[in-house]
């Protein structure tokens, strides 16, 4: 018993020996190593919270991806203290990376997708946009999915690879949009009467903004009416209401000035040999 014990510590005297420096090196190395992660985690966050384009989940990505970085090498630099061939091991390691990337391509494409979202910003939280065979009000953009709410408050979760792989019609990136009213008058009414009565019904909502003023013009003469386009211009948020209330007005001002809204007609001529 005494003698097993003897060779024990023997044996560990001499691992001691050999390894010992080597381990106190490693846990120089890795102490180290996660320190200076952790502080080059920290100096890419406050750096990218310098530039007001860059998102907070942006920011926290790149940071985190960083950290890891940094603690890779350092677990490299600790097996090579003991003698382990790194670079088998970065093979090994890079072989692993290129089965798990084709994997999850799909994954993957969405991140630098939900990346290039982030980084560029072609909408924000709270626009309404049409993207991807897909249109709703944005209420989260992560590094996967894109969330959506239709009109009638329906939720859509959109990959985005979807999304930044099509045009994107952002609806609410600009401040102000114009109304297209689309109407006809019969062929018997005063064209100037009624082209004034719409100015004139258009300037009264306070919607409508001045500066591009209002206009109204003959389109084309329909078969059966002579065709407006009113133009209006207001503040985004106040498109589909007004949108809603200028047809309504526009309908009764046409009523109070006399003027004919024509329904579609068609004329047939009989003739004699129809007619028996």
């Amino acid at each position: 018993m005494e003698q097993s014990i003897e060779d024990v510590w023997t044996m560990v005297m001499a691992l001691m020996a050999t390894y010992g420096l080597s381990v106190i090196g490693a846990v120089v190395i890795l102490v180290v190593g996660f320190v200076i992660a952790g502080w080059v985690r920290g100096s890419v966050d406050r750096g990218l919270s310098k530039f007001k384009k860059v998102d907070e989940t942006l920011r926290s990505f790149f940071s985190s991806l960083a950290y890891y970085a940094v603690v890779i090498f350092t677990v490299i630099a600790v097996l090579s203290q003991f003698g382990v061939q790194t670079t088998s091991f970065i093979a090994v390691l890079g072989a692993a990376g290129l089965a798990i990337g084709l994997a999850l391509q799909g994954t993957l494409s969405n991140v630098a997708a939900g990346v290039m979202l982030l980084l560029f910003r072609p909408f924000k939280v709270g626009d309404y946009i049409e993207a991807g065979g897909l249109a709703g009000t944005v209420k989260g953009i992560s590094l996967f999915v894109t969330e959506l709410a239709t009109p009638d408050n329906v939720q859509i979760i959109a990959p985005n690879a979807q999304l930044w792989g099509s045009a994107i019609k952002n609806y609410s990136f600009h401040p102000t949009r114009r109304v297209d009213i689309v109407m006809g008058i019969a062929y018997e009414d005063e064209i100037d009467k009624a082209l004034a009565a719409i100015v004139d019904e258009a300037k009264k909502d306070s919607r409508v903004s001045a500066d591009p003023a209002p206009m109204a013009a003959v389109t084309d003469l329909g078969d059966s009416s002579v065709n407006f386009v009113v133009r209006v211009w207001c503040n985004a948020a106040d498109y589909w209401g007004l949108k809603f209330d200028l047809t309504k007005n526009l309908k009764n001002r046409m009523d109070a000035e006399k003027i004919t809204i024509p329904y579609p007609q068609r004329t047939v001529h009989m003739t004699a040999a129809a007619a028996d």
